[in-house]
């Protein structure tokens, strides 16, 4: 590995050109975490997506002599303690003068092996590891760990929960920990601190080419989290600098035949007047497959007979708005799935009261349903839909891949698996799903999607009096701190989505005040807003 050099492009790529990437994983045999590597590698691949990148997922036990040269930039995602590391990757790596990104674990198989110099190379020093304080208990739930990555001006945190009924946690609070043993080769680029006792350590080093990241920071994501501190980073690991730019987007959200109008009027025009372009997520084919809102009687309603949506649409794009289609009908045949059978309630192509696919799950059982959705829109003279956007953003690996096949841009976050048929109950060699968000526009993700950002969330109020479902508060200020941390990525997006039902009088929360405000609040950040046709 190159040492020395802190330039912001030693070794990168080409200016224009599409990098060329290793991710390396790992993938153990016979354990539940056999997959676990590949998830994380999935969500890197997604992530390299904004560069245009040609990305090679690998085992690092099938990495053999000599291919980091082949690439602009290689990735190690040491996700598994102690998984052995292959005696020709440790040698490339403490050779090579291409850029490497190695993630928490298994450093000390370099570091520690004195055939390889890494010390004296790199001027980084590795201690061992770093965990939680002490045990959590009942009487103790939270006693702390390296838990906040400071990067520009913001206290960037790890997730943590504990569990008193299984007296367990919902955290990775693993670190690895190495510090600058020469500062002519090494710098700490980021540091991260333990809140409860005031410690800080590095959390990326750099030394030349060669980065080190003490975690791994796609467990437990979310829009504060130290996962946008890496996303940022990522323009330096590649040597790809994109300018700064803040770009804002707004999307009314589950915009069916039983909408209302004056909801819809009322919205439209508020952002017409802020000169705030939008987009309205549709569902073009009503169902209440069990009559919940019906009194008992299943309900129909295509949008040939949805006059509601159909005057909120012709409004909304007289004032500036463009479709995303959401699913077809946002809901599945005569099951709840999980909530009441209905469009905008539940799952379309994902079976989310088992966790797995619907028995018709395919390719082309997705792409029906797509184009039956396409067909009714433009049938009724709605030809220009701009993205697609997934039913609760969970679909199954393959009907992902069939939307590439008809919409070029996707407007969404997304739920990756590490199988197309998933089995989550195998005893050995789990697979897994990971959720991602993205703060900036990927060209192309694992499944081939094109994909605009929605990276802050939505508003929500507790109803539960009224609607069991909706049994939470997220607050216009929750909206607002995460854009204030979007803009640490220098191309970052501040967007989110809003919900039209939470104007109707009758639920008896601010709902147009609290939009109001996330809209000029966001402005008033500086970002810029724009329309998802804006970006194709």
């Amino acid at each position: 590995m190159e040492s020395g050099s802190t330039s912001s492009n030693p070794g990168g790529t080409a200016p224009g050109a599409s990098p060329r990437v290793l991710a390396l994983y790992d993938a153990p045999v016979g354990t539940q975490w056999d997959k676990l590597g590949f998830g994380y590698a999935i969500m890197l691949r997604n992530l390299l997506g904004h560069f245009n990148a040609q990305v090679d997922l690998m085992p690092v036990s099938q990495y053999q002599a000599g291919a980091l040269e082949g690439y602009d930039a290689t990735f190690y995602l040491g996700a598994i303690y102690d998984n052995p590391i292959p005696d020709a990757f440790l040698a490339d790596a403490s050779t090579s003068t291409k850029p490497l990104v190695w993630f928490k674990y298994n450093l000390w198989q370099l570091a520690w092996n004195t055939a390889y110099t890494f010390q004296a190379n790199t001027g980084i020093q590795y201690m061992g590891l770093k965990g939680m304080n002490a045990t959590p208990s009942s009487a103790n739930p939270n006693p702390g760990f390296f838990d906040t990555v400071k990067y520009k001006n913001l206290d960037f945190t790890k997730y943590y929960a504990y569990d008193a009924g299984h007296n367990t946690i919902n955290a990775d609070p693993d670190l690895g920990w190495a510090q600058v043993a020469d500062a002519t080769k090494a710098t700490a680029v980021v540091n991260v601190a333990n809140a409860k006792t005031g410690e800080q350590l590095p959390y990326v080093l750099r030394s030349g080419n060669f980065w080190y990241v003490a975690d791994l920071p796609f467990s437990f994501i979310g829009p504060r989290d130290r996962y946008l501190v890496f996303a940022d980073l990522l323009h330096d690991m590649l040597g790809i600098q994109h300018a700064e730019s803040h770009r804002a987007m707004v999307r009314l959200e589950d915009v069916g035949a039983l909408v209302s109008v004056d909801s819809m009027k009322k919205l439209s025009d508020y952002l017409a007047g802020r000169h705030v372009p939008f987009s309205v997520a549709t569902i073009p084919h009503y169902v209440d497959a069990l009559g919940a809102y019906n009194g008992g009687t299943p309900q129909t309603i295509p949008l040939s007979q949805a006059t509601n949506l159909k005057k909120s649409l012709d409004y909304a794009l007289r004032k500036g708005g463009e479709i995303v289609m959401h699913g077809y009908t946002h809901q599945y045949g005569t099951m709840r799935n999980p909530n009441t059978g209905v469009s905008g309630d539940d799952y379309e192509f994902w079976n989310i009261v088992d966790n797995v696919p619907v028995p018709e799950d395919s390719t082309s059982w997705a792409l029906g349903r797509l184009n039956s959705g396409l067909a009714e829109l433009r049938a009724n003279g709605y030809n220009n839909v701009q993205a697609w956007e997934m039913p609760h953003y969970q679909g199954s690996a393959l009907s992902n891949k069939a939307v590439p096949q008809l919409f070029t841009t996707t407007y969404q976050r997304v739920v990756y698996y590490t199988a197309d048929k998933p089995d989550f109950y195998a005893a050995v060699a789990k697979d897994f799903a990971v959720g991602q968000i993205f703060p900036y526009i990927v060209s192309k993700d694992y499944y081939g999607q094109r994909i605009l950002p929605e990276s802050l969330g939505n508003i929500e109020y507790d109803i539960h009096t009224i609607d069991p479902t909706s049994n939470y508060n997220y607050t216009a200020d929750d909206i607002l701190a995460n854009a204030k941390y979007a803009l640490a990525v220098r191309d970052g997006f501040a967007s989110y989505f809003f919900h039209p039902f939470w104007l109707e009088p009758d639920l008896g929360v601010p709902g147009f005040e609290d939009f109001k405000k996330t809209v000029e609040g966001i402005t008033q950040l500086g970002f810029t807003w724009v329309a998802p046709s804006a970006l194709r």
